[in-house]
């Protein structure tokens, strides 16, 4: 890992967070993603199942944590399985944790190697009746998707021990990690600051001529010199029409002169996301048409943020955010009165060009845990990225921030970003004479 380890205390509380919550005579069990192949001996990039990142901090392939609170013996209340580290291992891979690594990192004070794993867990079942798994239920894979090391773990377990009861603990976590800890917020606040940094260097090469993908090299060169490990989502780079394909990850145009181009890159830093958005010229300059719709969807997105806050609901929330765009549409008269009259409530007229969701939970994944149906508290952290799309026009424009739910409202952690009109062109002509 190129970032700096986080704090074992951040993972203390987490455990005990969620320890609070399970039912008498119970466990959870937590399983590392898989180290997945590409051809022949190799592997693509290892990113750490999240579940087990927020209990633990290990981010390694073949990890296991168990949790017992009411185990007989207390050196099995938090129990860790690692992969044995060896001389082979660390001359061909680099040396795994150690033990004494492993209970540094993560506060866990028992740590056993993997052979061990039948032997403990088979004590530690006989203290309990329950059983927490967890069960990807955030993750919408199709019938014929690979079954991730958790699924075949789960299954496992339960055929081993059939007698047990077995409960999700997907509930549990929806709840508790949308409520970031002070040190998750410092966190993720690292990874927007080398966001910005990415946005700041794109802003200065930027100009006609350049090709999407040396602007998407030029975010991956700053976000890897700042110890992230690249992009928490695959970058999307879209000059002129492009930017109207909302998933457009082929970043392979030209940026042409009096194109605006639509850049939705984050960084990831210790494995939390930002996710920011943002449309500058390529020419540095703005036209009327484009300035006058970028304006509508900053407006829109800065009546959106002023909503975000303790209490509020996110169903209500998303339907007064399309009220908002609707007049504005209707200023730019992109839609009539009549089509907004005639709308089906499903699917507003507003839709035809806003037609994704305002905002979504962000932390350990971007598309992050959270209920849908709970009020906002302090802690959470929300995506707010309305857009307009206009493809007859080769127009797509989104802006997008990282908003903090706090005691008296909000704050914008990607407030580094430029997003005004005069400021982008500020620094854009500012580039333009430094060349």
């Amino acid at each position: 890992m190129k970032y700096h380890p986080l704090p074992s205390s951040l993972f203390v509380r987490n455990r005990e967070r969620f320890a609070a919550h399970l039912e008498p005579r119970s466990l959870a069990v937590f399983y590392s993603a898989d180290l997945y192949p590409t051809s022949a001996d190799g592997h693509f990039p290892f990113k750490q199942a999240t579940d087990l990142f927020w209990m633990c901090g290990v981010d390694q392939e073949e990890s296991i944590l168990v949790v017992c609170p009411d185990a007989f013996k207390p050196e099995h209340r938090e129990v860790l399985f690692l992969k044995e580290t060896n001389e082979t291992i660390a001359i061909w891979e680099g040396a795994k944790l150690t033990k004494a690594q492993a209970q540094e990192r993560t506060g866990v004070k028992t740590v056993h190697w993997l052979q061990d794993l039948d032997r403990v867990m088979n004590e530690m079942m006989s203290y309990v009746d329950n059983v927490y798994q967890v069960t990807n239920e955030h993750w919408r894979r199709s019938k014929d998707g690979p079954a991730v090391r958790g699924e075949r773990e789960n299954a496992a377990l339960r055929a081993a021990y059939p007698n047990h009861t077995y409960k999700r603990s997907a509930p549990l976590l929806n709840a508790l990690r949308a409520v970031k800890l002070p040190e998750e917020v410092d966190t993720m606040q690292a990874a927007a600051n080398v966001t910005a940094a990415g946005y700041d260097r794109v802003l200065r090469f930027l100009r006609p001529g350049v090709w999407e993908f040396e602007l998407e090299a030029e975010f991956l060169h700053e976000f890897v010199r700042r110890r992230s490990d690249g992009f928490a989502y695959t970058p999307i780079i879209g000059s002129g029409a492009n930017a109207c394909v909302l998933h457009y990850i082929e970043n392979n145009g030209p940026c042409e002169d009096g194109d605006l181009v639509l850049f939705d890159v984050g960084a990831v830093y210790a494995n939390y996301a930002c996710d920011v958005t943002r449309c500058f010229p390529v020419n540095g300059q703005f036209t009327p048409r484009q300035r006058q719709v970028y304006e509508a969807v900053l407006r829109v997105q800065k009546a959106a943020i002023a909503l975000l806050r303790p209490g509020t609901f996110l169903h209500e929330y998303h339907a007064r955010v399309g009220d908002i765009m609707t007049a504005e549409l209707l200023e730019l008269g992109l839609i009539t009165a009549e089509q907004v009259a005639a709308q089906d409530p499903a699917w507003p007229a507003y839709k035809k060009y806003f037609m994704h969701g305002t905002s979504h939970y962000l932390g350990l994944d971007v598309h992050d845990y959270g209920p849908w149906t709970a009020p906002m508290q302090v802690g959470m952290v929300f995506t707010v990225e309305p857009g307009i799309y206009i493809p007859e026009e080769g127009l797509g424009i989104r802006i997008e921030d990282n908003i903090l739910i706090t005691d008296d409202g909000h704050v914008n952690l990607t407030r580094a970003i430029p997003k005004e009109v005069d400021e982008i062109e500020a620094q854009m002509a500012e580039a333009r004479e430094a060349r």
